[in-house]
């Protein structure tokens, strides 16, 4: 994310915060290497903003090469002050969950789910709409309690790296699988215990809503469950180096694999059928509850007891009545 947020300041941030808190807005000092500057007129803007919190300002750095008779414009909240951080992250972050989530749902909803689906005797009323309303609810609490994380990310309390020589092409190529088996086991469990009589009611039975999903139910949880849920892939880069491109390439892939595994989808009999937990093994979640809690490999539900093989008899297409034919 703090690659991100580095974009995001250069492009746009910088100019966003020049205006909302301008140096301007706030009284000049002397300093042993400036004479006092005078102050400039204030809009109703400036002086409400001028008795905001703002980090001890050093006037030879930031007036370098500037007049003294005016104010450059930049922001009393400079790129390294945390008040500013968290609120750049909070827009990035819902910015990004709504783009990805309405992108990749979107495209999955009209190029791959079956729309036969919505005849499925267990397929609410308006239940798109409804998937779109409780994933636009849960947004903001899940960026809020993901904040914290994003933050010590920003302030480089993770193990992310940047040049492929620190740790060399063979770790760059291993540490992909290590990222998905890791993440992949932790969500095993936490998902798992989501279905303890203790938890499931209030935070994961509104997930299981959805009998017949649709891709835009990948999002629809109780917020906590959802952000349980993403704990793994922020827990990872911190206990393993972890290149920081190949986490922001990893990080929208798997936001993608959780909207393609709720496509309904029963298609069975290919290859790799025993060893991805793909849509046929999360639509026999949805409808059986207690069987293939993982993310992306089936090795986790067969350690524990819970896998159950996708077959074609299990088709939820098979419960939908033939479309009767229109009369003349």
């Amino acid at each position: 994310m703090d690659f991100v947020l580095d974009l995001a300041d250069e492009y746009v941030f910088d100019a966003v915060w020049a205006k909302l808190v301008p140096l301007s807005a706030f009284s000049p000092e002397f300093n042993s290497s400036l004479k006092y500057i005078p102050s400039v007129s204030q809009s109703s803007w400036s002086s409400l903003v001028s008795h905001l919190p703002h980090p001890a300002i050093v006037l030879s750095d930031v007036y370098t090469n500037a007049s003294h008779y005016s104010i450059p414009d930049v922001s009393a909240w400079p790129r390294d002050y945390i008040p500013r951080q968290l609120l750049s992250l909070s827009v990035i972050t819902l910015l990004g969950i709504h783009v990805l989530y309405f992108l990749f749902a979107g495209l999955s909803y009209y190029f791959i789910f079956n729309h036969e689906m919505m005849r499925h005797p267990r397929f609410l009323k308006n239940q798109v709409k409804l998937e779109i309303q409780s994933s636009l609810q849960a947004f903001p609490v899940m960026t809020l309690l993901t904040l914290p994380i994003f933050q010590a990310e920003v302030m480089g309390y993770t193990r992310l790296y940047d040049g492929v020589d620190t740790y060399g092409y063979f770790y760059l190529v291993a540490s992909v699988p290590l990222f998905l088996l890791f993440t992949d086991y932790c969500i095993y469990w936490i998902h798992r215990w989501l279905h303890h009589p203790i938890f499931y009611k209030t935070l994961h039975k509104p997930h299981h809503k959805w009998l017949i999903p649709t891709p835009f139910a990948s999002h629809a949880f109780h917020p906590v469950d959802g952000f349980a849920q993403s704990v793994p892939y922020h827990l990872f880069v911190f206990l393993f180096p972890l290149h920081r491109m190949l986490y922001l390439v990893l990080f929208v892939a798997v936001n993608f694999w959780s909207i393609f595994i709720h496509d309904s989808d029963m298609i069975t009999g290919h290859a790799l059928e025993k060893v991805i937990n793909g849509p046929a093994h999360h639509t026999l979640h949805h409808l059986y509850f207690n069987v293939n809690y993982g993310q992306y490999f089936t090795w986790a539900d067969r350690y524990g007891g819970s896998y159950r093989q996708p077959d074609s008899s299990l088709d939820p297409l098979l419960e939908i009545q033939p479309a009767k034919p229109k009369a003349d």
